[in-house]
């Protein structure tokens, strides 16, 4: 096998955020952390629960394995029993996500997708979130609107926890006395440096910053031949 690519990292780094949870319900939304997901699935983490978007429950290759109603879903989301991934248009230094506007809410420069599920799925289940391309757009002082909620607004939020946020830069958590931001890993070729221009709030930085974990030999043949053969991951981040 040839080296990892910055994509495969990506691939791997989301993959963690599921390992070790057992048997919850995986929702990832975006190319790269339903790769993940599935690999998750395939290797370390094998009692995860995939489904195919709509009501029924699949393997990582997509075989169907049983029917998950409505009421049955809602009950896992409502019972900190999902942990999902989603994307962000803004996140701050706390976590708090928007994915609804950009601009003042009353009369906004630019309508996103809407606040929808952020809110529920930030105070009822773990969350973590992709970031593909890491900037100042994205990592702001302060979201135009919360969505997604942040630790310094979850307070007595009986599931809400905010595992990581994996970017093409790194990865970041919230692993801090008041739960800010920490920069967690660097992928292969980033600086510290690099990712501090990229932020635009202080981020806490610990004096040694590992390396994210590299794919193994067996992961990268699995996403190579089996998840991702047509390499869709290299057109969400390049090497």
């Amino acid at each position: 096998m040839t080296g990892a690519t910055r994509a495969e990292y990506c691939v791997v780094a989301c993959a963690e955020a599921w390992r070790g949870a057992g048997e919850i319900l995986a929702s990832p939304m975006g190319l790269i952390p339903s790769i993940g997901a599935r690999l998750a699935r395939r290797t370390f983490a094998p009692d995860l629960l995939l489904t195919d978007g709509e009501a029924l429950l699949v393997d990582a290759d997509g075989t169907v394995e049983g029917w998950l109603p409505y009421r049955r879903h809602l009950a896992l989301a409502a019972g900190g029993r999902r942990h999902v991934m989603m994307g962000a248009s803004q996140i701050d230094r706390y976590g708090n996500q928007n994915i609804a506007c950009i601009g003042d809410w009353a009369k906004p420069r630019r309508q996103l997708l809407g606040v929808r599920g952020a809110p529920v799925n930030t105070l009822n289940h773990p969350t973590s979130y992709w970031i593909p391309k890491h900037s100042r757009r994205v990592f702001v002082e302060r979201v135009d609107m919360v969505c997604g909620v942040g630790y310094d607004r979850a307070d007595g939020a009986r599931y809400h926890r905010l595992a990581r946020v994996v970017t093409d830069l790194g990865v970041l958590d919230f692993a801090t006395p008041d739960r800010s931001m920490r920069l967690a890993s660097l992928h292969p070729g980033v600086t510290v440096e690099r990712v501090r221009e990229a932020t635009g709030f202080a981020l806490e930085v610990p004096e040694r910053v590992p390396v994210t974990r590299e794919p193994t030999a067996g992961e990268l043949r699995l996403i190579r031949e089996e998840l991702d053969p047509g390499n869709a991951r290299a057109r969400e981040v390049a090497q």
